[in-house]
Order: C-alpha cells, then structure tokens, then sequence
C-alpha cells in the first residue's frame, strides 16, 4: 500500500497548504468513513469542475487544483488523493472510457479515485462535482458514480493507479486554457475492440 500513501509531483500531500488542508478536515472526524466523507465533499464540493464553470488556469498538481479552487476531474482526482494519503488513507487513480457526448464517438478518459476501506477493499468515489444528472455520493458499500457506462466503446478501466497517467498530464500541463483542454480530453485505444 505504499504507493498508494506517497507524496508525489502531481499528489503532492506534502505540500504545507494542501498538508494543512488535510489536518483541517480531519479535525473531529470520529470514523475513518467520516473523514473519508469529509475529504470526498469538500473537494466534489468546493471546487469548481474547471468546464462547467469555464474556469482558468489549469490545474494539475494536487496544490494548485486546491489553490485555485478549479480542475478538471483529473486535477480533483489528484487532490483528494492528496488529502487521503496526508491522512493515512491509501487512495489510487481510476478511470472510465466515456463518450463526450451523449453517444459515440469521440471518448475520453474520466478521472476518479479508489480508496481503501478496510470492511470492502477498494471502493470508487467520484468527486468531479454535482450538476443536474450528475450525483456521484459517499455510500459504501454501493458506489455512486457520476456516469454510468452505457454503450461498448465505454469502460470501467480496472486498474488503480498510484499516479496520473502520462496522457492526462501531458494534456493538463501542456493546454493554455480549460477549453483547449476541453478540445484536446485525452483517451487510451480499449484492446480488442473492433477486432474480427
């Protein structure tokens, strides 16, 4: 579980405001769920998803999305992983294959986390923000994701990652405004498909 507790570039819980973030919101929690809880709404709710609200600059590392109170779920995905690991959670990276659209192509990646509860193992949480259709919550055992898979080229990627993967930060780091990135929302080929 180490990689998933680290302090890295881009999950920098090291950091002294996002270190301070974490102590703030862990003050009083009574559970390990509470402060999981606690960590999860604070940044699905108190930071602005950077394309629905049309949000500038950029972010990226885990300091910055908390700074500049805006990111992509990408960037959101990094702090709370930061605020979790600076209090003891492990916590990874997940992604899901989605449409950008309301069907077909073109896809992208979504950014969300994984956390470990000790009663269920790895369990997914969504903080990229609520908005009319979208109510991703904190209910375990059951997850409450933003978006459902609905069609065959949309995935549930498996993996949890202990670090961003390199097409989503170069994306993030190398766009100049939230609509360029919107322009550019990286995706990975999914193996097999389209195969006879």
């Amino acid at each position: 579980m180490h990689a998933y507790l680290a302090a890295s570039r881009y999950i920098d819980h090291d950091h002294p405001d996002v270190a301070a973030q974490a102590r703030a919101l862990a003050v009083g929690a009574a559970s390990k769920a509470e402060l999981i809880a606690r960590c999860f709404t604070f940044v699905r709710d108190e930071i602005r998803h950077s394309s629905d609200y049309r949000l500038n600059p950029v972010t990226c590392r885990a300091s910055e999305a908390l700074r500049h109170r805006t990111g992509y779920c990408y960037a959101k995905s990094h702090l709370l992983a930061a605020l979790l690991r600076a209090n003891a959670v492990p916590t990874g990276l997940c992604y899901q294959r989605l449409s950008v659209g309301d069907a077909g192509a073109p896809y992208c990646l979504h950014g969300l986390n994984a956390v470990w509860l000790d009663d269920h193992g790895w369990y997914r949480i969504d903080a990229r923000g609520n908005k009319p259709g979208v109510d991703a919550q904190f209910t375990p055992p059951v997850e409450r994701l933003a978006f459902p898979i609905r069609e065959p080229q949309e995935r549930d990627l498996p993996e949890i990652w202990a670090e961003p993967l390199p097409s989503v930060v170069a994306v993030l780091t190398s766009q100049p405004d939230y609509a360029a990135v919107l322009r550019n929302l990286p995706d990975v080929p999914l193996i097999g498909v389209g195969l006879a």
